[in-house]
């Protein structure tokens, strides 16, 4: 679900192979940055490491 400004609307997308990556219990579960879910929704894993390189803090 999200918020578009005049309402709120859902999403659901069906993969036609492969499932999501879930967490298998509550130590698995994390916030996920857009680029993540964006990843996740693709049927992409979430685990891409050399794909996200965050900047430090200061430097823009």
């Amino acid at each position: 679900m999200y918020f578009d400004g005049n309402g709120f609307a859902m999403l659901y997308k069906r993969l036609d192979n492969g499932k999501l990556q879930w967490p298998k219990d509550e130590k698995e579960v994390r916030k996920l940055s857009q680029q993540e879910v964006r990843w996740l929704l693709e049927g992409l894993s979430i685990q891409q490491p050399k794909a996200i390189q965050k900047s430090p803090k200061g430097v823009f």
